[in-house]
């Protein structure tokens, strides 16, 4: 009888999500990262993927070239132009990032969960000396860190064509303005990476996981910032048509769309990337008065206003992650 006991504790203690080793609840963590991060860049989606953004890459920074050696002795930023200087009929790269980074996440988080319920390898981990708590961050920063890997190798993909087209090398604050913009977009992927987590950890089906996740961007990219000037108007309706009235209704617009991770990176990207920038939403002639029209804000005041955008994304996706950690905990899992 102890032996038949002895010889179900596995299945029992993955049944329960319980352990009686002793040991650190991350025990297993680096196991984790390491074998997702393998699966992830030997992935054929994730192939896929990568020479799409490669490729666009390459396209969108050719064209920008084009257009910018003509003012290279003239624009002290020029570099960051490549980023957001488009030329029909390719848009900016900021303006392919902002579409194919929640893409790249979503696919990368979309059955990280349910795929090993499908697999019905799930019960089999959790027999391992590893813990929920470590089987499910491991699974979130071998995503993060493959996002990351990616992005940055497109970032320096961009400056290396830059310098080779331009024939001139970046400056201390393009370099530095540009590698704030590259930690802003992996926490922008991040955001989706966490809510393919959510969906994945919700469903069990990882099709469903991945149409969730999928209309939950697009109805963030397309359709929120329509419902928030709707909701604005309803909220903060314009009576006398006062510049009081006007201005409320705008302000709560623009608070609304923020809630947008959408909004706050194309906000983030405009700061950053565009040191003329002073402000977001409408621009008080009080908030000009010191000030040179078209001067270019210092790298940490530029910072300094982009800082709310910043730690909305980071926020954000701590919280989506706080989220997914309570629906992996509550589940049942059976051997």
């Amino acid at each position: 009888m102890a032996q038949a006991i002895d010889a179900q504790q596995p299945q029992l203690q993955a049944a329960t999500g319980t352990r009686s080793r002793e040991g650190s609840p991350w025990t297993g963590l680096w196991a984790v990262v390491g074998k997702e991060m393998a699966d992830h860049l030997t992935n054929v989606r994730m192939r896929i993927l990568e020479i799409l953004i490669l490729l666009t890459a390459i396209g969108t920074v050719y064209t920008a070239l084009q257009s910018l050696k003509s003012t290279v002795s003239q624009d002290p930023f020029v570099f960051l132009r490549l980023f957001t200087t488009g030329r029909d009929p390719l848009p900016a790269f900021v303006g392919f990032l902002s579409f194919l980074v929640p893409l790249i996440a979503i696919a990368l988080a979309f059955d990280t969960i349910n795929g090993e319920f499908s697999r019905r390898t799930m019960s089999r981990l959790l027999a391992q000396p590893i813990y929920r708590d470590a089987l499910l961050a491991g699974k979130f920063l071998a995503g993060f860190f493959t996002l990351s890997l990616v992005l940055t190798a497109i970032w320096l993909l961009v400056m290396g064509m830059g310098m080779l087209g331009l024939g001139l090398p970046p400056s201390g604050e393009e370099v530095a303005r540009s590698l704030v913009f590259l930690i802003a977009t992996i926490f922008y992927g991040a955001i989706w990476l966490t809510v393919g987590m959510v969906f994945s950890t919700l469903f069990r089906q990882p099709a469903t996981a991945a149409l969730a996740s999928l209309s939950v961007w697009l109805f963030f990219t397309i359709f929120w910032g329509i419902l928030a000037g709707l909701l604005a108007q309803t909220l903060s309706p314009i009576q006398y048509s006062t510049p009081q009235e006007i201005l409320q209704q705008i302000e709560l617009e623009q608070t609304l769309s923020r809630l947008s991770p959408n909004t706050l990176y194309v906000e983030a990207t405009i700061g950053l990337l565009n040191p003329a920038v002073r402000s977001f939403g409408l621009l008080l002639p009080t908030q000009m008065q010191g000030a040179i029209l078209g001067a270019p804000l210092p790298l940490g005041q530029s910072i300094m206003l982009t800082w709310p955008q910043l730690t909305g994304l980071i926020a954000a996706t701590i919280l989506l992650f706080a989220l997914a950690y309570v629906l992996f905990q509550r589940q049942e899992i059976r051997a």
